[in-house]
């Protein structure tokens, strides 16, 4: 017999998931913010959290608890916005599950079971933030952290990371390839898989690492080609977005959505890193990289795409915002996807042409105090004199 307490609690779930999403009222001209976040934990299925069967669960309580629901790939499909986010057990253990709309900023509902991977890494702890990338070949790749205990460290928090990749034709049946080996980096996080081939070779956005946590000596978000993606194998990673003194990726920065092709070159959304007296603070940055070689970083404006803000700050990583997933219909309309304090999942609304227009006509960071001001104070004059007439 189903617990009646079932009833009541998918009633207030329902409201949740079919409630209107609506446009802040916080303007900057480059996108639109959304009030409600599109996933929470309340979003879960209650059958994956529950035993329904008030004989074996006679106070309904959860079995199986979620704790958060955030970093999440995307990809338009077949006129649907389909999401793969990161789901975090009660148990610190996180895992992938689709969740579908039909217009991408709300009604977004979770598929029957989470993804089940392969278990081809025995060794593997756990994965988290998976990049989706529509590839030419006609696969859909999901690269993602995969991450086990370090075995050289006597320390219970050493841990060692690694690129997982799988693919795939529906989201829901998935081949698990090896993961991505860069023979200059011992660990890898925030990969993602370009969408073409450059040189006849799959591509890769890394961010070299000597540790788990540190980026120690990688210099910002490298580039590297691989001749097979069934046995990915990079030999020699270049930088593009580098990381520099004083400004937003300071600490480290790396990949966020799959790049996107646009007429004048691609379009990557990517995040950066700062230390503050508070903590690490997470933002999301744009740059724009060159159509024949997509290492060479041709645009880059100064500052933050977006930083969190009111109760986007509050959650269990506290101040950070977070994108590994974007996606774009026929018509050139972009979702970014992002998650705020490790804890739930945003969207913000844009435009390719929009983006575009941002990266290429708004200032560099001239990375110094006085040079900023000077900056601003050339706008100031601009629009005074603008004003006067």
């Amino acid at each position: 017999m189903i617990h009646p307490r079932y009833e009541q609690e998918l009633q207030k779930q329902e409201a949740l998931i079919t409630r209107k999403n609506v446009v802040s009222d916080d303007y900057n001209g480059i996108y639109d913010r959304y009030v409600y976040p599109v996933l929470t934990r309340e979003h879960i299925p209650l059958f994956w959290k529950y035993d329904l069967n008030q004989e074996t669960n006679p106070h309904f309580m959860e079995r199986l608890g979620v704790n958060a629901a955030f970093n999440a790939g995307a990809v338009y499909l077949n006129g649907k916005y389909y999401v793969v986010a990161r789901l975090e057990g009660s148990d610190r253990k996180s895992f992938f599950a689709v969740a579908e709309s039909d217009n991408g900023v709300d009604n977004f509902r979770f598929w029957d079971y989470p993804i089940l991977l392969p278990d081809t890494c025995p060794e593997e702890t756990n994965v988290y933030d998976m990049r989706l990338t529509q590839h030419e070949d006609g696969w859909i790749y999901g690269v993602f952290c995969s991450e086990s205990k370090d075995p050289e460290n006597a320390d219970l928090s050493a841990a060692v990371a690694a690129a997982g990749i799988v693919r795939t034709k529906d989201l829901k049946t998935w081949e698990r390839l090896p993961n991505l080996v860069t023979l200059r980096s011992p660990q890898q996080r925030n990969v993602c898989l370009h969408p073409t081939f450059v040189d006849g070779k799959y591509a890769f956005y890394t961010r070299p690492m000597d540790g788990f946590i540190e980026t120690g000596s990688g210099s910002g978000i490298g580039f590297g080609l691989c001749e097979d993606i069934t046995h990915a194998v990079i030999d020699e990673e270049v930088m593009t977005s580098i990381r520099k003194y004083h400004t937003i990726t300071e600490a480290k920065n790396g990949a966020g959505a799959t790049p996107i092709k646009t007429e004048v070159g691609w379009l990557h959304i990517a995040h950066g890193v700062r230390n503050t007296a508070a903590g690490l603070r997470y933002v999301i940055y744009c740059f724009m990289t060159d159509l024949e070689k997509p290492w060479v970083v041709t645009h880059e404006p100064g500052g933050f795409l977006i930083g969190p803000k009111g109760q986007e700050r509050v959650g269990d990583v506290s101040n950070v915002t977070f994108t590994n997933g974007a996606a774009v219909d026929e018509n050139g309309r972009l979702l970014i996807y992002y998650a705020s304090s490790d804890t739930r999942l945003h969207v913000a609304e844009t435009t390719v042409e929009k983006l575009v227009d941002y990266c290429i006509n708004t200032p560099v960071d001239p990375l110094r105090s006085v040079d900023c001001v000077k900056q601003r104070c050339e706008l100031i004059k601009k629009n005074l004199e603008l004003l006067k007439k």
